[in-house]
């Protein structure tokens, strides 16, 4: 088997996330979550926040590692010597956007290859932005994160 990673901003990191690197830990040898850093973009929560959420959220799956990255993913797979990279899909919209990335990825690096794996029913609706949503607004979102996220959250909203 090979090793893989998984990209994403994890701002917060959600039960869908949690899902597909659950199901991304059993095809890959090795699956390292990068926690993407932009100091540009305006984030929830901190660096270390997601990392610590994001590291929390994963312990129990000993095949994964969870390390801070910015910059083209591409760059971060080479850095690792890992040409796998995972992705979640929930919707058509998400196909394309992941097709397009794909596409670019592999212009840039032709050994790197995106595997998709399709989010299952229960969490095809799920992003971080709604997750996020429904906690400013005081809703239920125990089903929706794991338990350090939903306390985070519910900390940060708190009037």
């Amino acid at each position: 088997m090979a090793d893989a990673i998984y990209p994403a901003t994890f701002d917060p990191i959600t039960n869908g996330h949690v899902e597909i690197a659950e199901r991304a830990a059993q095809l890959f040898t090795r699956l390292v979550v990068g926690v993407y850093d932009k100091p540009l973009k305006n984030w929830l929560f901190s660096i270390e926040e997601r990392l610590e959420m994001t590291r929390q959220a994963l312990s129990h799956l000993p095949n994964v590692q969870v390390d801070r990255y910015g910059g083209l993913t591409v760059d971060f797979a080479q850095e690792r010597n890992i040409n796998y990279i995972v992705r979640g899909l929930r919707t058509l919209s998400d196909f394309e956007w992941e097709l397009q990335l794909a596409q670019a990825n592999q212009g840039l690096v032709p050994e790197i290859e995106t595997v998709c794996l399709l989010a299952s029913q229960k969490n095809s609706f799920l992003s971080s932005s709604l997750l996020k949503e429904i906690a400013v607004n005081e809703g239920k979102i125990d089903h929706l994160a794991p338990p350090i996220v939903a306390a985070a959250l519910r900390k940060k909203f708190a009037g």
